[in-house]
């Protein structure tokens, strides 16, 4: 198996994804993704069978392994009247022949990341999908806690179209998942959805947890951390306070998101995992 640390030079070429790599191709996605794939899957994507597939290998990897996938791109062509975005299409509806490239899995193994490959790959579906005439669009669906895959996609043209609730089932959990579609050959949105829309509660939320994470990472001699020493007593809630002190609702704010205090000590995690995440609406 490949190694997730290099030392060399990598040279990466992209080539077809050919039966020779299923092992390899089932252990990626193991390694990668929640959710567990059947062994159809990897054969129809080994075997070219509704699938078309591309694979990243390291050429100047050692140990004979230069022919050994270290990322992949999985994709399928479907009618655009049968799919999931058909709304979000500008088109002639009478022509029943329009398609779509919808991309089923995209991976890069640990140790070849930040170096371009999966913007890569996903250019290989994009310049496959422009030689099809009927094709409108590239699309996919990324989990919502998948801040460097959505952060690509955004990077890369994709427009975010629309949030959708508990779209994965993973583990006994739901989580919901982002739409994203890549139009070309004239396949506009027929609307222009609005970009940057979040809950106020959602953002409240985000200010009071900052602000929280702020305060712990800093000294335990420092004035703002003082003022949670002071006792008061015999306090009593004027008319119309709120029914909560501020530290109630981060109390509840922190269950509800399933944080710990601890997490505030590392102030890139904690922002990342706090940040409320937008949505497009669509009138």
């Amino acid at each position: 198996m490949l190694n997730l640390k290099f030392s060399h030079n990598a040279h990466i070429q992209f080539r077809p994804i050919r039966p020779s790599d299923l092992e390899v191709l089932e252990k990626l996605h193991a390694d990668m993704f929640p959710i567990r794939y059947e062994s159809e899957f990897f054969q129809n994507v080994v075997n070219g069978r509704d699938i078309i597939s591309w694979g990243a290998v390291d050429c100047n990897q050692p140990n004979g392994q230069d022919d050994e996938l270290i990322g992949f791109v999985t994709a399928r062509i479907v009618l655009a009247k049968d799919s999931e975005i058909e709304d979000f299409l500008r088109y002639d509806s009478a022509r029943s022949n329009h398609t779509l490239v919808y991309i089923l899995t995209l991976g890069v193994a640990e140790g070849y990341r930040n170096l371009g490959i999966a913007s890569s790959l996903i250019h290989e579906v994009i310049k496959y999908a422009s030689t099809i005439p009927t094709c409108r669009a590239v699309y996919l669906h990324v989990i919502s806690y998948n801040n460097p895959a959505i952060y690509l996609y955004k990077k890369m043209s994709f427009r975010c179209i629309r949030r959708l609730p508990a779209f994965y089932f993973i583990n006994s959990q739901h989580y919901d998942a982002y739409l994203f579609i890549y139009y070309m050959s004239g396949g506009r949105s027929p609307c222009s959805p609005i970009v940057g829309v979040a809950s106020v509660k959602d953002k409240m939320r985000e200010s009071r947890l900052r602000w929280f994470g702020h305060v712990k990472r800093r000294s335990i001699d420092a004035p703002v951390r003082r003022c949670e020493r002071l006792a008061m007593e015999s306090l009593r809630r004027g008319r119309g306070r709120p029914k909560k002190y501020r530290g109630e609702v981060i109390i509840h704010d922190m269950a509800l998101l399933q944080f710990t205090e601890d997490m505030t000590l590392d102030r890139r995690v904690w922002r990342s995992r706090n940040k409320v995440e937008v949505s497009s609406l669509r009138f």
